[in-house]
């Protein structure tokens, strides 16, 4: 590998690691604002009320999302009694970081068509730099609000269940108790089926439940937003 091929691998690595450290500190930023635009001060007591993203990192989350494209910050501590309304409160705070990323991969992705369109070829470095990270914001929002869909502990969508389901039954124990382990399954399985992949063994691509997770998080998901900035002549 060449001198230059090197400097954009390092590029697009730093551009991959800052991308995902936007995406997750604004996705739990909007937790702590919403819930504490509800009533409850417990974000701010805990200073997660904050952009700082030294106060979202979970360790093993961000390295998940780097391996596999998927993964989590610290959950938002809150306490859903100090809402003005309860189940109000507590779906509103469940569904702002996913409303957050979905808000962030429709604005980015004009500024990335300005940089890959406008930015000088002859500063190629920056413009780099540049479209690898507004790209790779625009792809993990749409990841990472998807990813964060699925009803399972403690990802957002089972804060959802958590405030739509009154009865507390057996399928809702089963994602509160369960729901980590699967979880950790799937992104487990998703990197072994990455790891195939580059072992040459093409097949496992078929067989990674996240990848295609993160398929139609871009090709569907983000096709209308695609397709909404490509009306402008570019």
């Amino acid at each position: 590998m060449g001198l230059n091929a090197l400097i954009q691998e390092f590029i697009a690595l730093i551009a991959s690691l800052l991308a995902v450290v936007f995406v997750l500190t604004l996705h739990e930023y909007a937790h702590a604002l919403v819930a504490t635009l509800c009533g409850d001060p417990t974000p701010k007591w805990n200073k997660r009320l904050s952009m700082n993203p030294f106060r979202h990192f979970d360790l093993i989350g961000l390295i998940s999302f780097t391996l596999v494209g998927f993964g989590w910050a610290k959950p938002v501590p809150i306490n859903p009694n100090n809402f003005k309304k309860y189940r109000l409160g507590l779906g509103l705070t469940a569904s702002a970081g996913i409303i957050v990323n979905l808000l962030t991969a429709l604005i980015i992705y004009p500024i990335y068509c300005v940089c890959y369109f406008y930015f000088p070829v002859s500063l190629a470095t920056i413009r780099l730099f540049l479209c690898d990270f507004t790209f790779n914001i625009f792809v993990y929002s749409l990841c990472f609000a998807i990813f964060n869909l699925l009803p399972l502990f403690p990802l957002d969508g089972f804060r959802i269940v958590d405030a739509l389901d009154r009865k507390r039954g057996g399928v809702y124990r089963f994602l509160r108790d369960y729901g980590q382990w699967i979880l950790l399954g799937l992104i487990a399985e998703s990197f072994l089926c990455s790891l195939f992949v580059r072992l040459e063994v093409p097949i496992m691509h078929y067989f990674d439940i996240l990848g295609w997770l993160s398929y139609v998080a871009v090709n569907y998901i983000g096709f209308p937003i695609q397709a909404l900035w490509g009306l402008i002549p570019w």
